[in-house]
């Protein structure tokens, strides 16, 4: 089997992620006070490209490396931690859509700059029945689901062959779920993260993944496997997919408060400008 490799230019994408910023902090604020990210936000993200960094070539997405989403991942952090986490967490999702079929990617990257939240935790069941799963259950902390296309719930069902129950991802459209608007946190509010609800929610047999095969990197798509980023386990992908997203907002934090330095006071002390204490 013949390789791939994506190509994708890294200067390029880190380019655009940083022309994104002045929207991500103008609107910071407004996306902790309303628990969720602003439109225009989602807007500069997708018109940055963010949202299409881990979608297939063959559907018009990147196939970006893991530097490259670190490297977008630190600079979207520098702006606004949010924003940036939620990106993250949409990359790991749609990264797992690369390991369902051929047929159910091509349904879900049919919808430009697609957005997959999910999860892997699970929280319900599914009961087999003809053609599909019925699934029922609650996954909590969605992160983006509010501005989301599509969710990966994790589900207990019975494997295939071994009519053993394990743990399943059943790939469903967020019209089906229902949104309870539980997120209220201190920190990270704009990342929406809220709880998702099926109630006897059938899910076709194609979109229904063991999730130990996911983890493995193991893709039912013949064309998926032809890529190396859809070769790789799950859990370094997700790591790389989330640690730009803190170390960006430790990067913004430091210049945040160099920027207020200058002529700042401290505290109880004789010191008029913090510059000068040793």
């Amino acid at each position: 089997m013949t390789m791939r490799t994506a190509v994708v230019d890294a200067e390029d994408t880190v380019a655009r992620a940083a022309a994104a910023l002045p929207v991500l902090r103008e609107h910071a604020a407004w996306n902790e006070e309303n628990r969720r990210l602003h439109e225009e936000v989602v807007d500069a993200l997708a018109e940055a490209g963010v949202f299409r960094l881990r979608v297939p070539r063959r559907h018009g997405g990147s196939e970006a490396s893991f530097e490259t989403l670190v490297r977008v991942g630190t600079t979207l952090g520098s702006g606004d931690g949010a924003a940036a986490w939620t990106a993250s967490v949409y990359w790991i999702p749609t990264w797992m859509v690369g390991q369902f079929p051929e047929q159910v990617q091509e349904e879900v990257f049919s919808t430009p700059d697609v957005r997959v939240c999910g999860t892997l935790s699970p929280g319900g069941s599914g009961e087999p029945v003809d053609g599909g799963l019925r699934v029922n259950g609650q996954w909590k902390f969605i992160s983006g689901a509010l501005h989301a296309h599509w969710q990966e719930i994790i589900v207990i069902a019975p494997h295939a062959e071994s009519g053993q129950p394990e743990p399943h991802i059943a790939l469903v459209p967020m019209a089906d779920l229902r949104v309870v608007d539980d997120w209220h946190t201190s920190g990270l509010r704009g990342s929406g993260s809220v709880s998702t609800v099926a109630q006897d929610l059938f899910v076709p047999a194609e979109r229904v993944l063991p999730l130990s095969r996911v983890m493995a990197g193991d893709p039912l798509s013949p064309e998926s496997a032809l890529s190396p980023i859809y070769r790789v386990p799950l859990l370094p992908t997700a790591c790389a997919s989330s640690v730009g997203c803190v170390s960006g907002m430790a990067t913004g934090a430091r210049s945040a408060f160099l920027e207020r330095l200058p002529g700042r006071a401290i505290t109880y002390t004789s010191y008029e400008h913090q510059s000068e204490a040793p």
